[in-house]
């Protein structure tokens, strides 16, 4: 059987995020992958690295979740980089068109290629009109003090309540990242499931940032999820993933390196045993 996963996101022309990991990680979890494109983000190597932003006409938006949802029969979905309030609009307006079973939203709060009041009206339609929609929202640091209304993330028990107050907003499930920017030498996620929080920690590996770890995470959700499993089973195979992509990092021109999701071998279902003559 062929299941199958949906990705709404952007395109990033190196390979280090967006709809490219989402394609590369759905299908080392051997899940058949679709998806919409919302804009195209190009690194400018001219520029320090800097975005350049180009939205996808939001018609064209309309017109890709149309194909993808007439193809195949799919309930779940990941939503990657929207970044423009019209953006915004037609993916919500795609999204109502059928029942999901899973929508899970990377919610990418700030677009570096935009000015910061575009930014902020993006910030406020994604809140408006996709966040209610989610049953699944996976915030970084950053993203989880904007949507929780808290200063910062110092503990544990912060990430908890940061996810708690995120899923009274809409998703069922809130797994906040703590990342690179929470204290300590431990990598730390929180899962809030509606009735408790669950951490999951591992060492962190170096001390910057990598690129296409948070879209590695929430496509390794959104591929599990697919596959029938259950929301915590998910997020340990995501963890997983990321730690070993991590590890395996891919090295460029770049300031920044990239996770490289084809370090992680997923695990085998254990034959059956065979007596030979």
């Amino acid at each position: 059987m062929v299941n199958f996963a949906y990705t709404v996101a952007g395109s990033e022309a190196t390979g280090g995020a967006g709809f490219q990991v989402d394609l590369k990680t759905f299908q080392q979890l051997g899940v058949y992958g679709m998806g919409t494109l919302t804009c195209i983000v190009s690194f400018d190597p001219n520029n320090d690295w800097a975005h350049r932003f180009v939205p996808v006409d939001p018609q064209v938006i309309e017109d890709q979740m149309e194909a993808a949802l007439t193809a195949q029969d799919v309930d779940t979905v990941k939503i990657g980089m929207l970044g423009h309030p019209d953006t915004i609009a037609a993916v919500s307006k795609g999204l109502k068109t059928q029942d999901w079973a899973n929508v899970v939203l990377d919610p990418v709060l700030i677009c570096k290629g935009q000015e910061p009041g575009a930014a902020l009206d993006t910030d406020n339609a994604l809140r408006e009109q996709i966040l209610p929609l989610a049953t699944v929202a996976t915030p970084n640091y950053f993203e989880a003090c904007t949507l929780s209304g808290m200063e910062k993330l110092e503990s544990v028990q912060d990430l908890a309540e940061a996810a708690e107050r995120i899923s009274k907003l809409g998703p069922k499930y809130v797994l906040v990242k703590g990342g690179i920017d929470f204290p300590g030498e431990e990598a730390v996620d929180v899962l809030w499931d509606g009735e408790s929080a669950t951490a999951y920690s591992t060492p962190k590996i170096g001390q910057h940032r990598v690129s296409g770890a948070g879209c590695t995470l929430a496509a390794a959700i959104t591929a599990e999820l697919a596959k029938g499993a259950q929301i915590h089973d998910a997020v340990r195979v995501a963890k997983d993933m990321v730690t070993e992509g991590i590890r395996a990092r891919v090295s460029a021109h770049t300031p920044f390196d990239t996770v490289w999701q084809g370090a992680y071998v997923p695990e085998q279902p254990a034959g059956s045993v065979i007596s030979a003559k």
